[in-house]
């Protein structure tokens, strides 16, 4: 291995994050000729092409997202251990890397990071917004909030609040196409829903009592996006029915900006989970937000949802039925 290539690995990293290999190096210390040839050096030592180079912009090969993946794993726990040993303490410090899904994250989550950055200043944050699960062992991700549990045995799954699914649209659009009164009603509706990796979600399944419905949504009568933000937007502006979770739309609600449907049929519920690898090292500063996270969701779910985070207890006996 290389004397430095500690220092390598940190000028690719700021070179992929600067998108400039010459101002990496002037933010290291390194003249651009200096830092040209660190880079090559490096390439020719993992047999592997980094960059793709023009004359305009740097952009990261294949083989360098993966080795970026690594690099930012590793320089991190440095930054931790040397952190760890100057203070004595574990000392509430670096970078956060989250994933939450598109409207949480525009919602509440960013005005959550806003108040534990007054806590703890030196936390920085890279967000990344999604509605399809992050694969997390590939990923640089610390901690996701996700809506449900992960189908991946090797994330733990840490339990932070209730959550209901519900089926909502906005006054204007009940105004000119009626309410819907049973599943068989939504035959008559227009839908805005989301798309993930496993395809267009339009498929509902009820229960009340000891009566099981399913309905399919025709994809002629959707609007369809991959950003959950954009589909709780459309329902708001009227252009259909949307399936959304009450963390999402209830500040909608008590507004009367939308309005909850079908509210005696149940669907398929699933609680607000945090992911993490269960066989990494867990850094002071995301332990710090895990705790934060679980006291500010407790809170949140009492003022914000009230009644509404949970099933009413006939409907919540009716879905442990029908699973």
């Amino acid at each position: 291995m290389a004397t430095d290539r500690l220092g390598d690995m940190a000028l690719f990293v700021e070179a992929a994050a600067l998108g400039s290999l010459s101002a990496a190096g002037r933010k290291l210390g390194l003249s651009p000729a200096a830092a040209s040839a660190r880079l090559l050096k490096l390439e020719a030592s993992l047999h592997a092409r980094l960059f793709e180079r023009t004359t305009r912009q740097l952009r990261v090969t294949d083989e360098g997202r993966l080795y970026l993946q690594h690099c930012r794993i590793a320089l991190q726990a440095i930054e931790d251990a040397e952190a760890a040993l100057q203070a004595g303490q574990n000392q509430v410090r670096g970078k956060v890397r989250i994933s939450a899904t598109s409207d949480f994250g525009r919602n509440l989550l960013y005005r959550w990071l806003d108040e534990f950055s007054r806590l703890h200043p030196e936390v920085s944050y890279a967000l990344t917004l999604s509605d399809s699960v992050s694969n997390l062992l590939q990923e640089d991700i610390d901690l996701a909030i996700r809506f449900g549990r992960p189908l991946d045995s090797t994330l733990v799954a840490r339990p932070l609040a209730p959550n209901r699914r519900v089926l909502c649209a906005a006054p204007d659009y009940l105004a000119r196409y009626g309410e819907p009164k049973t599943p068989a009603d939504l035959a008559q509706h227009r839908f805005v829903l989301l798309v993930t990796a496993a395809g267009l979600q339009n498929e509902f399944h009820f229960a009340q009592d000891a009566e099981r419905v399913t309905y399919s949504v025709p994809t002629e009568q959707v609007w369809e996006t991959n950003d959950g933000a954009l589909v709780r937007a459309w329902a708001l502006a009227g252009h259909g029915i949307a399936h959304k979770s009450i963390w999402d739309i209830a500040a909608d609600v008590r507004a009367g900006a939308l309005t909850i449907l079908l509210p005696d049929w149940s669907t398929s519920e699933a609680g607000v989970h945090a992911l993490f690898h269960g066989n990494r090292y867990m850094a002071p500063r995301v332990r710090a937000l895990l705790d934060f996270l679980i006291e500010r969701f407790a809170q949140a779910s009492e003022e914000l949802l009230g009644d509404r985070a949970y099933l009413p207890e006939r409907l919540q006996q009716d879905l442990t039925q029908a699973r």
